[in-house]
């Protein structure tokens, strides 16, 4: 009675062995492509907020950047951008005129309303346009910080290490025309090198071999004028 409770015993522990085994390697593929979603969104979120701030660039340098310290610090400390004014001229309005009710049109036409080129410092006006999103800890979205757009050249994964995403600009011919283009990218085999190596292996293959894509995230492309993103 006693070997045979001993045998049972063994069996027992041996089944929850296995029944542990076979959970583990069916989560495992669950696990990574939990994490790896997770970290394309991170990547997205960072490749978002840089696209914008490019196009802020190009629209206040005329150009696109290939510097994260050119784009950010200029962005952040100069008062480049170039904005449209609306000034009410009161002292040319007359009494019996409601300017509220007054077509803006014709407004200018009459001199009640002018407009005039005005330099904002482009981050603050991207933050008044709501156009830097980012979520905080409780869920809200909120305006990225200046030590979020100072980091925003780090790659998001894996945490505690230093890697910059890869930046890049040029002017390309297309048409007969120079036009600007720029691209900003990181490959899976940075975002994802603290993850299991043979599963990156095989989610690397399997966007090369099977889809034909770049295999990682980024915005932009230095062959054509788009600013897409492959995340999108």
């Amino acid at each position: 009675m006693k070997g045979k409770t001993i045998i049972q015993i063994v069996l027992g522990i041996v089944i929850v062995a296995l029944a542990i085994v076979l959970y583990n390697s069916i989560m495992k593929p669950v696990r990574f492509d939990n994490e790896y979603t997770k970290r394309r969104d991170a990547c997205a979120e960072k490749l978002k907020a840089i696209r914008t701030l490019e196009e802020a660039y190009k629209l206040t340098y005329g150009k696109y950047t290939g510097s994260f310290d050119s784009l950010i610090n200029r962005l952040m400390n100069e008062d480049s951008m170039k904005v449209v004014s609306k000034v009410i001229n009161y002292d040319k309005i007359p009494e019996d005129v409601d300017i509220n009710e007054t077509p803006e049109r014709e407004a200018v036409e009459k001199g009640y309303i002018s407009r005039q080129e005005i330099l904002v410092n482009p981050i603050a006006k991207l933050r008044e346009d709501k156009k830097l999103p980012t979520t905080d800890a409780t869920g809200h979205t909120v305006q990225m910080t200046d030590e979020q757009i100072q980091n925003l050249r780090y790659v998001p994964y894996p945490k505690g290490e230093k890697n910059q995403f890869d930046l890049q600009a040029a002017m390309i011919e297309k048409s007969g025309f120079l036009v600007p283009v720029f691209e900003c990218k990181v490959p899976l085999s940075t975002l994802l090198s603290d993850m299991d190596h043979q599963q990156v292996v095989n989610k690397i293959a399997e966007i090369e071999k099977v889809s034909g894509r770049y295999a990682g995230w980024k915005v932009g492309d230095m062959t054509q004028p788009v600013t897409d993103g492959n995340f999108e």
